[in-house]
């Protein structure tokens, strides 16, 4: 069998064989066609040369389709099919769906709003299925390579910034948590703030924290006596203790339910923060159906996006 070289063959050619072999006559495939009777009989010429057999054959009644062209017709069908669904743009219907979500984020973050997300995506497609992937310190390297849709987190990437996406799901300031017999929780100032104990969550386990760099900008220091790679174990840590923690709002109301921990404000004197966690999703599932609908969902769930 010879070996033919696609890019020397008119492709277009193939649709107007396929209404040649379906009229089997020149002027009603250039009527379907929007074509002129002559540029039709100059494709059939082609398509005769380009498969070595006529396709169209005459006989008393008309045209009739040769041997060959009957083998052709409906493989030339399927193939057309195919074709058009590859180029016809995909469509996600959540009723049917049977698609695998994957999602990442630290436990504490993903605790208090994945279950909103995933609640509401099963209300409209029961069938998709959902994996929550453990987060690693790289996490816009799995959204860089493929391994997850979507990731949540307040930090922000360091490499191909234009490849990632992201909409805000809350926002929020931060709060100091410690001890309910701690001296800070009846009467904390700038001066007893600093100079306590602290403990830090830190995410990447790199550098100082964000509030070092605010008390730096107010040529301050704090003591810091514990660095913590997870917001769950804070409570652990912090209770029956002398520690304080500055945490986002949300997170450290979690942090504290059910445990001897208590909530205060930050001191007068340092600015207010404004803390925003994000969902993240690369470029390469920017277009995919089913996380167009995921981002929609996000934007009905959170409206401080």
């Amino acid at each position: 069998m010879r070996e033919v070289n696609l890019r020397s063959v008119d492709l277009n050619l193939l649709v107007v064989l396929q209404v040649l072999l379906q009229e089997k006559h020149v002027s009603r495939t250039a009527e379907r066609l929007a074509m002129s009777q002559p540029a039709v009989s100059r494709a059939l010429q082609r398509l005769r040369d380009m498969f070595d057999d006529q396709l169209l054959v005459r006989t008393r009644n008309g045209y009739d389709l040769s041997q060959r062209a009957g083998e052709i017709l409906p493989r030339l069908n399927g193939l057309l099919q195919e074709a058009g669904s590859l180029i016809q743009p995909q469509v996600f219907d959540p009723s049917s769906a049977t698609d695998t979500l994957r999602l990442t984020g630290l436990d504490l973050e993903v605790a208090l709003y994945i279950p909103k997300l995933t609640k509401a995506l099963h209300a409209e497609a029961p069938n998709l299925k959902i994996e929550l992937v453990p987060q690693t310190a790289d996490h816009f390297g799995m959204l860089d390579q493929g391994d997850v849709h979507f990731s949540l987190t307040g930090l922000a990437p360091d490499f191909a910034v234009d490849q990632f996406h992201r909409t805000v799901i809350d926002r929020m300031n931060s709060v100091c948590v410690m001890d309910q017999n701690n001296p800070l929780a009846k009467d904390m100032t700038l001066e007893s703030y600093v100079h306590s104990r602290h403990g830090m969550v830190s995410i990447t386990g790199k550098g100082p924290g964000w509030m070092d760099e605010v008390l730096k900008s107010m040529g301050l220091s704090r003591r810091l006596s514990l660095r913590l790679s997870s917001f769950m174990s804070v409570a652990d840590f912090c209770e029956d203790t002398d520690l304080v923690f500055a945490l986002p709002e949300r997170l450290a109301e979690h942090v504290c339910k059910d445990r001897r921990l208590v909530r205060r404000p930050l001191p007068k004197g340092i600015p207010k923060s404004d803390i925003r966690f994000y969902l993240y999703w690369h470029e390469r599932h920017h277009h995919d159906p089913m996380c167009i609908w995921v981002r929609q969902k996000i934007s009905q769930l959170f409206p401080s996006n």
